[in-house]
């Protein structure tokens, strides 16, 4: 089967790539390759549902503008499809003084990125968007929303099959080969002829990569899994919208926070560690291959030595629910063991170089006969169609 463009990878960034270079160039031949049996399982399906604003992200950097200029177009997608959402706003929260400084600089870079409306607010205002949520300085971001991207990626899905794309579920890829210009794409279940490769695979975005590069490239996914838990029902009236604390700069997490979701209920989390394999989503599923993979890579083993402390308690939050708590505790002290109830997790495609380095941008690299997205971790939901359009611009080039 021949295609000028087959798209690696059914979530959210792989159909929004698929939808905007239908929009910019109807006439080309394109096809969506998913290996599960329903699109958005992993990354997408696991979702917490916020849509961000643009706040943590450096100033020019393709988080930055990308989260700025998806939120706009995500809004404005949602409200054409009729897809539910919110736009609450939210709160950060610094618990500690030595965390002031921290915070300010946060909201300095909101300001740059272009947030109006964002603003320090007392903590007698504090009280008055969450009334039992405690701290010694807070920002508010008017911007910040909840959606469920489960179903706004479906109805990315349903829109390319309208407008004349296909999507074949069920089609691992096996392997990817060039000859005279053309990629062949081996599935599970046929080969695809393609002109062009565009990798979106998530968890295994690097592996594809590897099949359509000569060289090997220099960077590994390395699997955290972010567990949730949920209050209970007749607690959830301890958050109205969405708390989160002032992030540690140096590591890519925005620590454990509270969320309400548009698909009803209020999450509390995530912690991040180490996933045992790429779709670990318990701790008791684990990949001995996968797992000796990130151990191997030498740009793990430095993160490893730098951060052991942070992972360390990230894996004992992981097992105690009153690490958890106390964790939680700081933003609502009225949180007890007993109002919490365990939730879901999901798993962040976090890339990390063999020099130790988390990537903290998207990371979009283009080769001879594919363009490969290989970090695009949160808030790539919120930036999925502006995302999408970078690399269609990209691919389009190509067919000038």
């Amino acid at each position: 089967m021949s295609y000028d463009i087959v798209i690696v990878g059914g979530g959210i960034v792989g159909l929004a790539t698929g939808l905007k270079l239908q929009s910019k160039r109807p006439n080309l031949k394109i096809a969506i390759l998913e290996k599960e049996d329903q699109l958005a399982k992993h990354q997408t399906g696991n979702n917490s549902g916020v849509i961000h604003s643009g706040l943590y992200y450096k100033p020019g950097s393709l988080k930055a503008t990308n989260c700025i200029n998806g939120y706009h177009e995500l809004v404005k997608f949602c409200q054409e499809e009729k897809i539910p959402f919110e736009i609450t706003g939210k709160v950060v929260v610094a618990t500690r003084e030595e965390q002031k400084p921290l915070l300010k600089t946060l909201f300095e870079r909101g300001l740059q990125n272009g947030l109006t409306g964002t603003r320090y607010i007392t903590l007698e205002e504090l009280k008055v968007y969450e009334p039992h949520c405690a701290g010694v300085a807070a920002i508010h971001v008017p911007q910040t929303g909840i959606v469920d991207y489960y179903q706004v990626a479906l109805a990315y899905g349903r829109k390319i099959i309208q407008q004349g794309g296909e999507i074949f579920l069920n089609h691992k890829v096996l392997k990817i080969s060039t000859k005279e210009s053309l990629n062949y794409i081996e599935t599970s279940n046929k080969t695809f002829e393609s002109k062009l490769v565009i990798n979106c695979a998530g968890l295994y975005s690097d592996k594809i990569a590897q099949m359509s590069e000569e060289d090997s490239i220099d960077v590994k996914i390395i699997p955290f899994r972010g567990e949730y838990y949920k209050l209970k029902s007749d607690r959830e009236f301890l958050v109205k919208n969405l708390i989160y604390p002032v992030p540690d700069p140096n590591f890519p997490f925005l620590g454990v926070h509270f969320t309400r979701m548009k698909k009803g209920g209020v999450e509390a989390g995530p912690n991040a560690v180490l996933a045992f394999r790429r779709e670990g989503y318990k701790k008791s599923q684990i990949n001995l291959f996968e797992l000796g993979e990130t151990l191997a890579w030498p740009g793990f083993q430095k993160v490893a030595a730098k951060y052991w402390q942070t992972g360390f308690g990230e894996l004992y939050r992981s097992f105690s629910k009153s690490a958890f708590t106390k964790a939680l505790q700081e933003l609502i002290p009225e949180i007890q063991e007993s109002d919490l109830v365990e939730g879901g997790a999901g798993v962040r495609a976090q890339a990390c170089d063999r020099t130790g380095g988390l990537l903290d941008d998207f990371a979009i690299r283009e080769t001879a006969n594919a363009i490969n997205v290989l970090n695009a971790p949160s808030p790539a939901a919120t930036s999925s169609l502006s995302i999408g359009g970078t690399v269609a611009d990209l691919a389009i080039k190509r067919f000038s």
